[in-house]
């Protein structure tokens, strides 16, 4: 345990930055989800709403340092394979 105040104090900053990152992660997954459940519908406006938000998001969490640019790019392009893969079928 820290025992310097600085220290201390670092450690409640880590611990809710990473309870931040962790629930923006876990938006990000539920948004995937989401666009992939609608993907098998055939209401293309809705769909369309929802990758743009998928994308909205990535790109959000490359700005605040909580993706890589190279991870979130990765993700909008699976994205994007399995939901052509899905709506072409």
């Amino acid at each position: 345990m820290a025992n310097i105040k600085s220290a201390k104090k670092r450690i409640l900053v880590a611990k809710r930055n990473e309870q931040r990152n962790i629930a923006f992660k876990s938006s990000i997954k539920t948004a995937v989800k989401k666009v992939l459940a609608c993907a098998q519908s055939e209401d293309k406006k809705e769909l369309n709403t929802l990758l743009s938000k998928v994308y909205q998001l990535c790109d959000k969490a490359v700005s605040k340092g909580i993706l890589h640019k190279n991870t979130a790019s990765r993700k909008k392009s699976r994205l994007t394979k399995a939901v052509n893969k899905l709506t072409t079928k």
